[in-house]
Parts: structure tokens; C-alpha cells; sequence
């Protein structure tokens, strides 16, 4: 089951490499779609946090201590843990989608400062809204099949606490979509030519199942 997840996760990142190679998807939709999978990650990981059961350890005066907390204490801690993650999560996910819907404008000032009869904003291409929606369900079923089967099939929810499932996230999305919005400024200073994009999509795949294989490593 748990190379279910992995298969799942390749094809469903084969699909805007598919889209880029057949199907004339244009960068802007790359990067929205990933800017979309990176909300989907987070509310995939407010239900995470709602179930992770595991213990939280906490050094004490150089002593490893493990905390087990029950009942109405447990409710009140998860609870302000999910309030503090959607606040804060949703605050990053906000200002990357800032930043993904102005890269045209920031990759047209950067070519201006190479090229100064060049002005305005860059063309990433369009964004056709049903290829969006029909990618992004795509996406959210695999993130949700990798909950069913690695997180409560494979019992890690058991081994993780509150805590850590909270900030298991940040490392895989901030690399992610630094590499994807770095490269996305040098391939729109470029003209989006087709292999960029193909790189672009196959690196984000690749660090995608880096990351989901170390996250789901047998514990």
C-alpha cells in the first residue's frame, strides 16, 4: 500500500508534464496548479494533526522528557495547535499565490534591466480553468489516498505527535516552491521554452517523491 501512494504521486505529477508536452499547457498554469497543491497540503494536514496520537518529547535540564497529555487537555492543546497552523499556513499560502499570479510582472522587470525596450509584464501563457480543476482533483485524490493508506493504514498517525505533524509540512513546501518559483523566473526570462518546462515539472517530481518517501519510511 505504501507504494500505492508512490505510483499515485508520479502519475499524477506526470500529469502537467503531459499537459506541457501534448497539450500546450503554459507555465502560469504550472505554477497555479502547484500553488493549489500546496493548499491541499495543508488542509490535508489539518486532519493529520487532528489525529496524530503520538507522544511529545521535550528536553528538560538535558533530560529527554515525554509528555502524554488526556481528555479535555489534549481537545484544548490540539485544538489552538489547528487554529495556530491554519493561521499561519494560510498566511504563507496566501503570499506564495501573491507571489505566483505577479511573477509575470517581476520576470518582466528583471528582462526590462537586461533589455530596456522591453517593458511590462511577461506572458506566461493562459490559464485555462477546467484543466485547473480537473488537475487539482486529481491531485487532492492522491494526497487523500496517501492519508487513507500511509497515515492511518500504516498506523503513522501512532508515532507522531500534534506537535510534529504540524511542522512536518513546511520543510517539503518551502523547497518545493522555492525551486519551483526560482525556476520559473529563469525559464519566463527565457521565453518558456517547452524543455524548461519539462525540467521543471520532472525536478518537482523527483523532489516530491524524495520528500513522501522519507515521510513515509517505516518507523
Amino acid at each position: 500500500m505504501r507504494w500505492l501512494s508512490v505510483v499515485l504521486l508520479v502519475a499524477v505529477n506526470l500529469i502537467p508534464l503531459v499537459g506541457v508536452a501534448f497539450l500546450g499547457w503554459s507555465l502560469m498554469l504550472i505554477l497555479v496548479l502547484y500553488w493549489i497543491e500546496s493548499g491541499i497540503v495543508g488542509v490535508i494536514n489539518v486532519f493529520k494533526i487532528a489525529r496524530a496520537a503520538g507522544d511529545t518529547a521535550m528536553s528538560v535540564g538535558g533530560s529527554r522528557v515525554t509528555i502524554r497529555m488526556t481528555g479535555l487537555a489534549t481537545d484544548m492543546a490540539r485544538g489552538a495547535l489547528i487554529g495556530f497552523f491554519i493561521l499561519h499556513y494560510g498566511i504563507f499560502w496566501i503570499v506564495h499565490g501573491m507571489f505566483v499570479f505577479l511573477m509575470p510582472l517581476f520576470a518582466g522587470l528583471a528582462g526590462t534591466a537586461n533589455d530596456p525596450s522591453a517593458f511590462g509584464p511577461m506572458d506566461f501563457g493562459p490559464l485555462p480553468l477546467d484543466a485547473v480543476a480537473f488537475s487539482a482533483a486529481l491531485i487532492a485524490a492522491s494526497h487523500g489516498v496517501s492519508f487513507f493508506t500511509n497515515y492511518l493504514g500504516r498506523g503513522e498517525y501512532l508515532r507522531v505527535s500534534p506537535q510534529q505533524q504540524m511542522m512536518s509540512v513546511y520543510g517539503r513546501v518551502i523547497v518545493l516552491h522555492v525551486t519551483i518559483i526560482f525556476g520559473a523566473v529563469v525559464i519566463g526570462l527565457f521565453g518558456t521554452p517547452l524543455a524548461a518546462l519539462v525540467l521543471l515539472v520532472a525536478l518537482k517530481t523527483v523532489l516530491d517523491v524524495i520528500f513522501h518517501l522519507r515521510e513515509h519510511r517505516p518507523g
